[in-house]
This record gives C-alpha cells, sequence and structure tokens, in this order.
C-alpha cells in the first residue's frame, strides 16, 4: 500500500496547523468518506478523511464534492457532535496508519465535552470511529464491524474502543544502530522483505529506497551480510532523520515496473522523472486523483454500459439489415421491367413453364433475359407476382430511407450516452439513468422517482475561466437541455466539438477574451469523446442560433453562424481551472 506510516506522520505533520480551528460544516458525500470543513486563522480549509477500502487517506482538499439531498445518519452524529467543536489534537499513534482527531464542543446546555475521530487506514479494514474521549466508548462507525465478522474487536455504537492488533514491529524513529545490526544479521530472508516485517510504518516502497541507497542487489553472497547490514543502516538512518525531524520531500513518479508511486522521502531508485510537490496534501490529492470516484463510477455503471453497449450492437446489425434491404429494394425496376415482358408475351408461355426466355426490348443491345417463373402459377400470374414484387419494393424505399435515419440518430443517441458515462460522477449517472427511464429504454423501479417534480433541476458542473468567466459543462443530456435551453441567455456563446458526442458549453458572458474562448474549448474538448486526440474541433456560435429540433432526442441540437476553433485537450489545464459543482435540485 502507498500510504505507509511514514507518509501518515508527514500528513498528522501537516495538519497539526488546524489545531485551534473550528469545524464548521460536515458532510459526507459517499458511504465511505468524510469530509471536514474548518476554519482558522490562516483561512477556510478541507479536510477528507477517507474510509474507501482501496484508496483510504487523510489529507487537506480542494476538490468539490457532491453531497446527497439527505445526510446519511453517521454524517448526522458527526454534526451533533463534532459540529461548531474545535481541534485540539492531532496525532498519529506510534508510526501506524492510524489517526487520532480530538474535538472539544459546547453543547445546547453549556457543557464542554472532548470527541475523538479515530481514522484507521488499514485497507479494506479502513475505518472512521467517533469516540467519546471520556469513557473511550464508541458512538459509531462509519462501517460497522459485528461479532460475526470478527471475534477480537467490534466496532459499534455502545462498545469499549478496543485497538487494533498489535504488530509488534520496531519503531523505525527510536531504533538504534546496535539494535537494528543485531536483527539484521539474525534475519535470513532479503533485505526489503526484512524491513517491512521488523519495523512498523514501513512499505515495501521505503524498504526498496532504503536497499536500493544501500547498493544491496538481491542474490549477493551471504558472507558480505555485516557489510550489507552497514549500508542498509546508513541508508535506514539517513531517511528517518529526515523523518524524525519532518523534512519531507513530496514525489510521485513512476517505478521500474512501470506503476505510478509516490512517497514523502526522495525516491532515488526511480528511473524516470519525478514530480515533486509543496505538501503532501498536494501530492495524494494528485496521486489519488478521481481514482475512488472513478472505481465507485465503474461499480454503479457496468449495468448502464452493458444495456447500451447491446442496444449499440442491435443498431448496428439493424442499420447492417437495412442497407441490404435498400440494396434488394434498388432493384425494384428489374421486377417491373420482368411483369411487363411476360404481359407482352403471354401467348408464348405456358402454365408449368420454369422460366422464360424473352427479348429484352428495354435493353440498348436488345438481348435476351431469362425470367424465373413459378410452374403452379399461369402466365398472367406470373406477371402479376412480378409487378407486386415491383410495388412491395418501390413503397419500401421510402420506409427504409425514413428507418436508415431513424437508426442512425440511435445510434448516435446511444453513443453519446455511452461517452457521458466516461466522464460521470455518481450524481450524473443517476440523472443519465432517469433519462433512460423518461425515454423509455428502461422500466422505473424506484419508488423515489415517479415521486420526482417535473421541474427538478439537475446538477450544474461550472468551471471559472482565467478572465473570472462562468463557464458552465453539462455532462449528461439533461445537463446539457438545462445548460442550453433553460439556464443560458441569447447572446452567452455555446461551444460543442464538431460531429462528435461531446460536451455543451457555454460561456455565460456577452464579452469575453481569446483567453475564455480557448478555455472553454478545452472543455468542450475535453468532455468529448476525442479527449485523448490531438487538433479537435470545436464549433462556437451565439445560443440565439442553437435550436433544439421537435421531438429529437434529449441533448440534440442544431446550429448555424458557427466559427471552428481546433485545440488539443489538456487534462493540466482543466485542473487548474476553479470549478464548483452545483445542486440544483430543490
Amino acid at each position: 500500500m502507498a500510504l505507509d506510516g511514514i507518509v501518515t506522520r508527514a500528513i498528522v505533520h501537516e495538519l497539526t496547523a488546524c489545531r485551534g480551528a473550528r469545524i464548521s460544516k460536515i458532510y459526507q458525500p459517499n458511504e465511505r468518506d468524510i469530509v471536514l470543513h474548518i476554519r482558522s486563522q490562516n483561512g477556510n480549509a478541507k479536510i477528507l478523511l477517507s474510509a474507501n477500502p482501496t484508496y483510504p487517506r487523510v489529507h487537506l482538499t480542494e476538490e468539490s464534492f457532491l453531497n446527497p439531498p439527505e445526510a446519511p445518519m453517521f454524517c448526522m452524529l458527526m454534526r451533533k457532535h463534532c459540529e461548531s467543536g474545535i481541534i485540539e489534537e492531532i496525532k498519529q499513534i506510534g508510526m501506524e496508519r492510524i489517526i487520532h482527531i480530538r474535538v472539544r464542543q459546547r453543547d445546547e446546555l453549556g457543557d464542554v465535552s472532548s470527541k475523538t475521530i479515530i481514522i484507521e487506514l488499514m485497507g479494506r479494514h479502513s475505518n472512521i470511529i467517533l469516540l467519546d474521549h471520556s469513557t473511550g466508548t464508541i458512538l459509531d462507525g462509519i462501517h460497522h464491524v459485528t461479532p460475526a465478522i470478527s471475534s477480537y474487536r467490534i466496532i459499534m455504537p455502545g462498545v469499549a474502543y478496543t485497538e487494533p492488533p498489535q504488530q509488534n514491529k520496531l519503531n523505525p524513529l527510536e531504533t538504534v544502530q546496535e539494535q537494528f545490526r543485531e536483527s539484521c544479521v539474525l534475519s535470513p530472508v532479503d533485505p526489503i522483505a526484512w524491513l517491512v516485517d521488523s519495523f512498523s510504518g514501513m512499505s515495501p516502497l521505503a524498504a526498496q529506497e532504503i536497499a536500493h541507497r544501500a547498493g544491496y542487489t538481491t542474490g549477493g553472497d551471504s558472507s558480505s551480510a555485516e557489510k550489507d547490514c552497514g549500508g542498509l543502516w546508513n541508508a535506514f538512518s539517513e531517511i528517518m532523520t529526515e523523518v524524525e525531524n519532518h523534512r519531507y520531500t513530496p514525489v510521485s513518479g513512476v517505478s521500474a515496473k512501470g506503476k505510478m508511486v509516490f512517497s514523502v522521502i526522495p525516491l532515488t531508485m526511480l528511473p524516470g522523472q519525478t514530480e515533486h510537490y509543496d505538501s503532501p496534501s498536494k501530492c495524494l490529492e494528485d496521486y489519488y486523483g478521481d481514482k475512488a470516484q472513478r472505481d465507485t463510477v465503474k461499480q454503479k455503471v457496468s449495468d448502464l454500459l452493458r444495456f447500451l453497449q447491446n442496444e449499440r450492437s442491435k443498431n448496428i446489425k439493424k442499420l447492417d439489415k437495412l442497407h441490404e434491404d435498400l440494396e434488394e429494394a434498388g432493384d425494384a425496376d428489374r421486377y417491373r421491367i420482368s411483369g411487363e415482358l411476360l404481359f407482352a408475351s403471354l401467348h408464348s408461355i405456358q402454365k408449368g413453364d420454369k422460366q422464360a426466355e424473352l427479348l429484352n426490348y428495354y435493353d440498348e443491345d436488345q438481348q435476351m433475359i431469362t425470367i424465373p417463373l413459378d410452374p403452379l402459377l399461369s402466365p398472367s400470374d406470373n406477371a402479376q407476382r412480378y409487378f407486386k414484387k415491383y410495388n412491395k419494393y418501390k413503397n419500401s424505399l421510402a420506409v427504409i430511407d425514413e428507418q436508415l435515419i431513424k437508426t442512425r440518430e440511435e445510434i448516435s443517441y446511444i453513443e453519446s450516452l455511452l461517452q457521458q458515462l466516461a466522464h460521470a460522477s455518481l450524481n450524473d449517472i443517476d440523472e443519465i439513468r432517469e433519462e433512460l427511464i423518461q425515454q423509455g429504454y428502461l422500466r422505473d423501479r424506484s419508488r423515489k422517482t415517479r415521486k420526482k417534480k417535473k421541474n427538478d433541476k439537475p446538477t450544474l458542473h461550472m468551471y471559472t475561466s482565467s478572465e473570472g468567466i462562468e463557464l458552465y459543462v453539462g455532462k449528461n443530456n439533461l445537463q446539457n437541455e438545462y445548460v442550453t435551453n433553460r439556464l443560458a441567455s441569447s447572446n452567452d456563446t455555446w461551444l460543442h466539438t464538431k460531429d462528435i458526442p461531446g460536451s455543451h458549453v457555454v460561456i455565460r458572458s456577452d464579452s469575453f477574451g481569446e483567453n475564455t474562448l480557448q478555455e472553454a474549448a478545452q472543455l468542450a474538448a475535453y468532455y468529448s469523446q476525442a479527449k485523448e486526440s490531438s487538433s479537435v474541433p470545436v464549433d462556437y456560435t451565439l445560443i440565439r442560433h442553437v435550436r433544439k429540433p421537435s421531438g429529437s432526442k434529449p441533448g440534440f441540437v442544431i446550429y448555424d453562424h458557427q466559427k471552428t476553433l481546433f485545440v488539443t485537450p489538456d487534462a493540466q489545464l482543466i485542473k487548474s481551472l476553479p470549478s464548483i459543482i452545483k445542486n440544483q435540485r430543490n
């Protein structure tokens, strides 16, 4: 796991600046994360506490979170006992991935009480626990651990808190040279495994860095064990001196195995370029990015992806069949000619003939033509059969053309939804699912959906350009429709990738500079199917020139008076733009 005891120590040291801060708001954007909004003399800040089983972490954050309309029970409890409270202490337990945040709060009666927020960053066993500081009793945990799950420790309201099992490892900050050497010499295993097994808070990554600095290579001569231990001690001591004195160098890069890694100690073993950060929090925020959200989204979106991919496959097959029918219907004149030639030669054909050899007077060269016949029909009925086929295919041409248009529109609509799912947040997925229900693709199995008001407004993603102008981005069709058809004014500027599924982007101003236009075009290209492409064409025009055809699919518009920009999507530029998520729902 990348977040080890050393990184935890660095984070806790950074968070000590929050001592004395007041917790103004507490939110729980999802089932495993808590966000503390704090106010201090240094200004406002947000602390993310995450018990995500794959990406557990604690750090200061600048990310915008969309909170559910109704706060979960654990969030309500946290608000009751910690909101308006003062952070008195933030500490790490030994060198473990366990953080205690002690909060002092005055209740409605004026009584002062202390609560402890315990964050255990232990992979799939990660948890956030609220503890009564005076009694050591658990008020609740974000994840309950019942006796059926664990007989060693229970995380339930009213139960006394028990610390995680002790690993009985050495504290690397308290280990002296003789103690280190004795353990090293007696250990039969390679140094990386020994360092991880012997010292608390030591990840394989930190152990690899120590071994690399010591010049140790696996498979060396065992007779040089003492010399290796001396080199390992020097590297170990050098790193731990930096950690003990809180001299951190947050860094990320790609390992020799091609895996993204990060640490708060310099990683001299990384073969390529490394990215350096001003603080551990910025390093963690950049490393984790939206990985946790993307994983959650991926799980929630899997059924929609399967459905839409199946719908696209069905429509592609239908399109192929329509093209076959169109090709066959294109031969309608052949059936008409056969019928007319048969009528002109009824006297020379007998019932029971299987074919007729006739002169084709429609052919410039007056060639003979062979016309297949049904021997059970009379010559006149055979001629009528060809005329019926002619009329059938002639009439079907109009229907086929209409079906071709509808099928292509259907494929385009489904592909736009698939593109939107690639950028969707959890709330965006709910809106896409709601749209599919409204369009009749999915059955409504939720009572809540049926009770929703018709004037419900979707979530809005708003960026601010470098010139301070608001840029709105629709990340699904409900948002696109609202941003383009209801929010924007006639003199606002609308942008969309040319002939490529993507988001509607609106510049909410009738006056702006080239920088704002370029940044809006970047947003349109980035949130489109051409995200990974270069020189993406982006059309822009005034809202007054954008309109929705009657009866068209959600999010579909036509426009004119457009101009075209060509941009290459830049993820770093998008991240640098200030952004917020507005929940418009009542």
